[in-house]
């Protein structure tokens, strides 16, 4: 990847970033936070000489995503969340799942670190990473999915407006 100490310094940014976005109690707080960790991972791909993924990176992911959840948070009224320790007793085994499974990951990651299975280490074949090769990929092999990732949008959209307009119906009967 080039300077190791470049990679540790961006992989810091997105970790704290990443805790950032799950430990803040305040929705839009949490919104930046993602935002802060998609322009890292942005950062990333420029640094692995992917400009193109870069821009797609910001434009879609730290634009219109967010901009989307923004949306969805200030229609809902859902500024303040929950903070994790108002977890009630039908929650707690979400809590202790997510400390099984983060304990489960760590474990894997530092094994692999330690005993040095990263990978082949061998020849990394080059991938046109051009915006024509990723069109074809896309509109190609994934066609399906990009369809059905735009019908999951649409139908959460339609959501958030059904639960915005019923929320406000109540309050003023």
């Amino acid at each position: 990847m080039g300077n190791p100490i470049l990679f540790i310094i961006l992989a810091a940014i997105a970790v704290a970033a990443a805790l950032g976005m799950l430990l803040s109690r305040n929705a839009v707080h949490s919104a930046l936070f993602l935002v802060l960790n998609f322009v890292t991972i942005a950062i990333f791909y420029i640094v692995l000489n992917a400009p193109f993924l870069a821009m797609v990176q910001v434009t879609v992911y730290a634009g219109a995503i967010v901009v989307l959840f923004l949306f969805v948070i200030m229609l809902l009224g859902a500024e303040r969340l929950r903070g994790v320790g108002d977890v009630q007793g039908s929650e707690q085994w979400q809590r202790i799942l997510s400390i099984v499974l983060a304990v489960a990951l760590l474990g894997v990651f530092v094994y692999m670190l330690f005993t040095g299975n990263l990978g082949s280490g061998g020849e990394i074949p080059l991938i046109d990473s051009s915006p024509q090769a990723l069109g074809l990929i896309l509109f190609e092999r994934y066609i399906l999915p990009f369809e059905l990732t735009g019908v999951l949008l649409l139908a959460a959209i339609i959501g958030v407006v059904v639960l915005g307009r019923s929320k406000k119906g109540s309050e003023n009967a």
